[in-house]
Formats: structure tokens, C-alpha cells, sequence
């Protein structure tokens, strides 16, 4: 009867362990969303002559989708003034919303294999496509083209991110 208990108590330990170890290793994998936005060199906000992505940072492959906080997707890429003004607006605000929403930026000329699947769902054949979803995962945003008429102008994009996160 004693070695059942020790037994089962040993088992006991080994699961809480391995289901702690992979609740660890999930975490660590679903917080690489892109990181340290920065605008690219050499943009030009007047014509399409950006050969350049015209968003650089960390983890820019990243496909997965928040569990926990709102989750905006960038869809751009190079020689697309119209990208590169998007992409000076969500590299502007990113360092007020980094901590609280997660970023995922998508060249769809060189999206890796998960951003693929996530292009085939939310992309629109134009550039740039934003689609920002609420903490649940539902869609608040989805429209190519830019969310303001102005280069420099992010309130609209401030107050999409600031309803998501509500």
C-alpha cells in the first residue's frame, strides 16, 4: 500500500512538472510578436521608390495570434508610399501600445509559411491591410488602405487599438 502511494505521488510530481515545463515553453512561444519596431532607412513618403520593407524589428516572422490582448496584423510591402505612411503611424504609436497589444507586420511578398495562413484569412490584395482584433480574437477592424488622409496623422489608429482594448 505504501509503495502505490509514492508511487502515484512521484507521478503526481512528474505531471505537474512536465504540464508546468510546457505552460512555460507555450508562454515563451506565443510572446514573439514582432518587437523594436523601427521605420526602415531611406523611405520615401511621396513615391514608390522604397525598395526596402519599409518596417524593421525583431521577430517580423511571427504569425501567432494573442490570447490575451488585442492583436493588430500590418499587411505591407516595399515600393508602396502608401505603405511606408502606414507603417510611420503603427511605428509611432507602437511604443504606447507594445505592452498591451500584440504586433504582427507581414511583407506579403515574403511572408513566412504561418503568415501565409494568416494572409489567406485577412489579407485583401491591396496594400496596406490592417486587421486589429479585440482581446475575445473578434475582428474590430479588416480594410485595406490607410486609416488616415494625412502622413503623420495616427489618431483613428490610436482609437481602433484603444477599442480593442476595452
Amino acid at each position: 500500500m505504501m509503495t502505490i502511494r509514492i508511487k502515484q505521488s512521484v507521478s503526481s510530481t512528474l505531471l505537474a512538472t512536465a504540464i508546468v515545463a510546457a505552460l512555460t515553453f507555450a508562454a515563451s512561444r506565443t510572446a514573439q510578436a514582432a518587437s523594436d519596431l523601427t521605420l526602415a532607412p531611406n523611405l520615401s513618403f511621396t513615391d514608390d521608390s522604397s525598395p526596402n520593407f519599409p518596417i524593421a524589428g525583431k521577430d517580423l516572422s511571427d504569425a501567432s495570434m494573442a490570447g490575451d490582448r488585442p492583436t493588430i496584423i500590418f499587411f505591407g510591402t516595399s515600393n508602396c508610399w502608401n505603405t511606408a505612411r502606414e507603417a510611420e503611424r503603427l511605428v509611432e504609436i507602437y511604443p504606447k501600445y507594445r505592452d498591451r497589444v500584440r504586433f504582427l507586420v507581414v511583407d506579403v511578398n515574403h511572408a513566412s509559411s504561418a503568415q501565409q495562413e494568416l494572409a489567406g484569412q485577412y489579407y485583401h490584395n491591396y496594400i496596406p491591410t490592417l486587421a486589429i482584433f479585440d482581446k475575445s480574437g473578434h475582428v474590430i477592424y479588416d480594410r485595406a488602405g490607410e486609416t488616415a488622409a494625412t502622413r503623420g496623422d495616427s489618431a483613428n489608429l490610436r482609437k481602433l487599438l484603444d477599442s480593442a482594448l476595452r
